[in-house]
């Protein structure tokens, strides 16, 4: 069950599992659940663990043990790890796209969870926070910053290319309006505010 639960705290990643989750994803009691969750947070304290389990947000968390920082620091800064995957410039377009935008509206999009890559792209100052949404639960707003245009060689994303450029004359004259990236999530944010 330990091997479970540790699964389950790296899927869910930065939103982290409430002790009510953990019961009722693996059909144990409070007590148990408490008992499987100090257990593994206890092994993770070993000073050969790299990760560690917080209570933040009234959610047990996977982090990284905060006096690895250093070296956390040297690979994000290191040239080699500057390279961008192709998850990571699809978070960059989507986000591009349709700034300002939620984490759970670029996975809707995506189809896959975005935590890690938004969380990597925030690291290197290519994404910001830029406020929170007026949905419930008042997510955060994601929009890119000044360093994604440098990096990209752009004044602003107004200078982005078109989305018809990308895709094949006879589909664009199908369907004006099949932009895959302009999304109706602007259009709910101006609805909701």
């Amino acid at each position: 069950m330990k091997a479970i639960l540790e699964g389950l705290l790296f899927v869910v990643g930065e939103d982290g599992l409430t002790l009510n989750q953990i019961e009722e994803v693996l059909e144990v009691s409070e007590d148990e659940a408490k008992a499987l969750i100090m257990d593994l947070k206890k092994e993770y304290e070993d000073e050969e663990r790299g990760l560690r389990i917080d209570f933040l947000g009234n959610r047990f968390k996977l982090t990284t043990k905060f006096e690895h920082k250093e070296y956390y620091q040297k690979l994000l800064e290191n040239p080699e790890t500057n390279t961008l995957s192709q998850a990571a410039l699809e978070t960059l377009a989507i986000i591009a796209y349709n700034e300002p935008i939620t984490r759970a509206q670029i996975d809707e999009i995506r189809g896959v969870s975005s935590v890690f890559v938004l969380r990597k792209l925030v690291a290197k100052g290519f994404v910001k926070e830029g406020g929170r949404s007026e949905l419930p639960g008042r997510p955060i707003l994601y929009e890119t910053t000044n360093e994604f245009l440098d990096y990209f060689g752009l004044a602003s994303t107004e200078e982005l290319p078109r989305m018809e450029e990308f895709l094949p004359k006879e589909e664009v004259e199908e369907d004006e309006n099949s932009d895959l990236y302009t999304s109706r999530y602007i259009e709910e944010e101006k609805l909701v505010s």
